[in-house]
């Protein structure tokens, strides 16, 4: 009876590999025009991944928007789930010679032949998690690295290092580890709409009655400022320096039904305040390097607002306020649309915008933040009539919720709350904000706590010790109130369909 139980098993068995091997050998056989030149030396490319990070790097360098970097980031996190599943499960678990290459052409062999098994094929799976993880972020970025990937998979076979069946394997193992990954890590896209309250704003198509003022050292505002002239020819478009931007947008702001700005958080920052002054509609075209507030509201390109303006849809988006401002006692009242911080952050900051001109925004980054963690100690405040030291306070207007297993986007830009979260001083600094981080929001414990607040009153403070609110650096008094505006802004926004 076990014999014959064993039997369909045993000849389904030999029925696949038979299979298996008559589709290797007919691709061995077939001349392939054109292939010759190019599938060996893609195969080659893909060794180790290199192919992907280069194209990875190519498309955030050459991508418009957020959604390009993320879609490059997912797709080398998809790789590294895959080629981890491969390395610790796949390989050992089916222990397949690779084929004999007697049959393939000398001229497609690869000079350096794999010496790990057969079965599945790394390359497949690398290509297909990949790919797909990019397509799950972005469709028009799958599309371009779709027949790249397919092309890696078909040469492990066309150069005779894999059987089909490996192949196949491996490409659906690679989909899977995309898919799983995004189980633990949602896409832009499965992420809830915010939470906007609609607002009453005109409908401007083609730009009539807008002004849009652009920073033109803001990261990709100057690109982004001629986008905007192509998609709105009635729009006006003023371009300038940084130190004139306050001027330019309060003239803006008295010769438009609305007020439009180009640039990063900081530049955003600044156009809010004045567009809340004098109670007109925002339109924001993200083109600074950090552009939070924006993509918060699902603004990612220019396309977005101008959607958004041609329909007249807007929402109503709290605007965070501290008193005293950046020009001190009877100055006026400073404003954040993201976050306001004290501690190592401004620090950061301060030290990261030195480097940057030099080595670029993300080296300058990471250096930022090994010299403010290694040489800076913790400053002592009374928070909320408590005195104590602290490496970090963080003010986020609206909650932050976690992407996976960090803080990222605000699920509500109208709560009326304050996102109030505290890094205790002590020891291993890095260690404490690691934890804060990893903890996530309404969580307490020796080393941090966060909670929810309508306001939040700082003391005791040295005179001159800088903080930082959207990305700008400034220095306080001997104490802060930190509160909010709720509703107080109107912004153009495009409806989620």
């Amino acid at each position: 009876m076990s014999t014959s139980s064993a039997l369909p098993s045993d000849r389904w068995r030999t029925w696949f590999r038979r299979r298996d091997l008559a589709a290797f050998q007919s691709v061995a056989r077939r001349h392939w025009p054109g292939a010759e030149p190019v599938l060996p030396r893609l195969s080659r490319s893909a060794n180790h991944g290199l192919l992907w990070f280069g194209a990875a790097a190519g498309m955030a360098a050459l991508g418009t928007s957020a959604r390009s970097r993320r879609a490059a980031l997912r797709g080398i996190a998809s790789l590294a789930v895959a080629s981890a599943a491969i390395n610790t499960v796949g390989k050992g678990a089916v222990r397949r010679e690779r084929p004999i290459l007697d049959l393939v052409p000398v001229m497609r062999q690869l000079k350096r032949q794999p010496f790990t098994t057969s079965f599945p094929s790394g390359h497949a799976a690398s290509a297909a998690a990949f790919a797909t993880g990019v397509a799950l972020e972005s469709k028009g970025w799958g599309a371009v690295v779709a027949p790249v990937a397919v092309a890696v998979a078909a040469s492990r076979v066309y150069t005779g290092v894999h059987y089909p069946s490996d192949v196949l394997a491996g490409a659906a193992l690679g989909i899977g580890a995309a898919f799983a990954l995004r189980g633990v890590v949602p896409t832009r896209g499965q992420l809830p709409a915010p939470g906007r309250p609609p607002a009453d704003a005109p409908a401007l198509p083609a730009g009539q009655d807008l002004v849009v003022v652009v920073n033109q050292e803001s990261g990709s505002a100057t690109a982004a400022a001629g986008l905007v002239r192509d998609a709105l020819p009635l729009a006006e478009v003023l371009e300038c320096a940084p130190a004139d931007l306050s001027g330019a947008l309060d003239k803006a702001a008295r010769r438009g039904r609305a007020l439009g700005v180009c640039g990063g958080d900081g530049t955003v920052n600044l156009a809010a305040a004045v567009a809340a002054t004098h109670s007109l509609p925002l339109a924001v075209f993200p083109g600074g390097t950090l552009n939070h507030f924006a993509y918060d509201l699902g603004i990612e390109t220019v396309h977005d607002t101008v959607t958004a303006l041609t329909a007249g849809d807007a929402v109503r988006v709290d605007l965070g306020r501290f008193r005293p401002g950046p020009e001190g006692p009877g100055g006026p009242h400073g404003y954040f649309l993201n976050a306001f911080s004290l501690g190592v952050y401004p620090e950061l900051v301060r030290t990261r915008e030195r480097w940057a001109p030099r080595i670029g925004g993300w080296p300058a980054g990471v250096l930022a933040a090994f010299e403010v963690l290694r040489g800076e100690r913790p400053l002592t405040a009374e928070l909320q009539g408590r005195k104590r030291p602290l490496w970090l306070l963080f003010v986020g207007n609206g909650l932050f919720r976690r992407v996976g297993p960090a803080p990222g986007r605000r699920h509500n830009l109208a709560d009326g709350l304050l996102d109030v979260r505290v890094v205790h001083g002590g020891r291993t600094p890095g260690l404490r904000l690691l934890a804060a981080a990893i903890a996530g929001p309404l969580s307490r414990s020796p080393v941090h706590a966060a909670v929810r607040r309508r306001q939040v009153r700082v003391s005791g403070l040295a005179t001159g010790t800088p903080y930082a609110y959207d990305g700008e650096v400034a220095h306080s008094g001997s104490g802060l109130m930190i509160d909010k505006l709720p509703e107080a802004l109107t912004v153009y926004c495009p409806m989620p369909v």
